[in-house]
């Protein structure tokens, strides 16, 4: 495998991270599998997109001001 380095807003890349960890998986997995889907065709792509928006969506939602730390995203 091939790694691959982004440059990505630190708030985002923290909610993403997040939300990763709520469901279970890793961003990384995330990513790949956004890649192969991206890779996969345009519908393939445009239906992937619209779970995204949605998900990104429920991600923005309010989180009661709750924070967390670099220990507690990477708790496991």
């Amino acid at each position: 495998m091939t790694n691959l380095t982004l440059s990505i807003d630190e708030t985002l890349l923290k909610k993403a991270r997040i939300q990763a960890l709520e469901h279970g998986t890793s961003l990384n997995a995330v990513v790949r599998e956004f890649l192969q889907n991206y890779a996969g065709g345009p519908q393939k792509f445009q239906n992937l997109t619209a779970g995204l928006l949605e998900k990104a969506k429920a991600a923005a939602g309010d989180r009661g001001g709750k924070t967390w730390n670099r220990d507690e995203l990477h708790e496991r």
